[in-house]
């Protein structure tokens, strides 16, 4: 059984297929925004993850994490 087909099909009907065909080299080389989106969203998303992670590691919230827990497993036993 061979690797690939012998040639492309003239319209590729499925999304795989068309996943396939689709020169992303030409449009990673060509276009600047698909070169510079990652790095722009990487950059745009930290500062807002590091908020999140900051209000959810607060000692206050860990406390009544804690707190929660504690509950929980008295329940339980």
């Amino acid at each position: 059984m061979s690797d690939a087909p012998g040639r492309p099909m003239k319209y590729p009907y499925t999304f795989s297929a068309k996943l396939a065909q689709f020169p992303m080299k030409f449009y990673f080389q060509n276009q600047w925004i698909w070169r510079y989106w990652l790095a722009g969203g990487v950059v745009l998303s930290i500062p807002i993850i590091y908020k999140i992670h900051k209000l959810a590691n607060s000692p206050e919230n860990v406390a009544i994490w804690a707190e929660k827990r504690k509950k929980e497993a008295q329940a339980h036993h």
